[in-house]
């Protein structure tokens, strides 16, 4: 029998959540982009669009600015997402890095998170 693995499912990544959608918010995607629940986000500052979190931009996608909440698929004009944006606990195992990211950046990037009271915890799974 063939195995067969589970994808990750929309806000898995969730330890704790502010009460009603507190800690949601509606936001514009780039375009041209396929993601998963727990990806790691940045914000263009000129454009406040999000995207990845990517540590070698110099737009504001260097910096942490939320995680998205379900997969997406954007398309040439981009689209919309619900990203954790505050008040969350998230479980860091199910987070979803850039690849070839540094340690020394995730630290940073975690910093930035929790600078909106997104917290990572370790080993907790809700």
């Amino acid at each position: 029998m063939p195995v067969m693995t589970e994808p990750v499912h929309a806000g898995e990544f969730i330890v704790s959540e502010g009460n009603n959608s507190i800690s949601r918010e509606k936001v514009e995607l780039a375009a041209n982009l396929t993601l998963l629940p727990g990806t790691v986000l940045g914000k263009n500052t000129a454009t406040a669009v999000y995207g990845p979190l990517d540590p070698a931009a110099d737009t504001g996608l260097q910096m942490a600015s939320g995680v998205l909440w379900d997969h997406v698929t954007t398309d040439a004009t981009g689209g919309e997402a619900v990203i954790i944006a505050r008040l969350a606990e998230v479980h860091q195992d199910l987070l979803v890095w850039p690849d070839g990211i540094t340690a020394e950046q995730q630290v940073t990037a975690t910093e930035e998170l929790a600078s909106l009271d997104i917290i990572l915890r370790q080993g907790e799974r809700a």
